[in-house]
């Protein structure tokens, strides 16, 4: 991994730090076409069967998605109860249930303490971390949404599951 692109502790890691394909991805829950990706994502870690790793980082693209800001802080909020990855799958299945009445149905569908969850996002809890990550993003050049990550080096193909496929076998050394 580059020294800007390492896999940091606080990371929401899908997979094993020891996978030999580490994918990051920069990403926003609105986006249409992070959501295509999830899908395509969701089959490929299944298929190289923990060869490859997910990473997931924010970039909230709140002037074209209004609710991916909070969307991303209920992502957040539910990992800190240890659930970052069911709200992460369900927000994506749920794109549009993004708003502020709908999120703590999420979190309640999650078994989640509503109370907290919705404390969490009225007070903006997570909100640095979520910035971090878009501003992270910023700097290595990413501006839209989902941006890709391939053991450090920046994809630039296409989200949908055959163009990944075809860059993650490469980066297994199967292409």
């Amino acid at each position: 991994m580059s020294e800007s692109i390492r896999i940091e502790e606080q990371d929401h890691l899908r997979g094993s730090r020891e996978a030999e394909v580490m994918l990051v991805e920069y990403g926003d829950f609105q986006c249409p076409y992070c959501a295509r990706a999830h899908a395509a994502l969701d089959e490929l870690m299944e298929e190289h069967d923990g060869r490859v790793a997910l990473v997931y980082r924010h970039l909230p693209l709140s002037d074209l998605h209004p609710s991916a800001l909070l969307a991303a802080q209920a992502a957040e909020a539910a990992g800190a109860q240890g659930k970052f990855w069911e709200m992460h799958d369900a927000l994506f299945e749920n794109q549009d249930r993004l708003d502020a009445d709908s999120l703590p149905a999420l979190a309640l569908d999650l078994g989640l303490d509503a109370k907290r969850f919705k404390r969490e996002l009225d007070e903006g809890t997570h909100r640095a971390r979520v910035e971090a990550d878009a501003q992270q993003a910023r700097a290595l050049g990413a501006h839209g949404t989902p941006t890709f990550f391939i053991n450090g080096e920046r994809y630039q193909g296409d989200s949908d599951h055959a163009s990944l496929a075809a860059a993650l076998k490469g980066a297994l050394g199967e292409g």
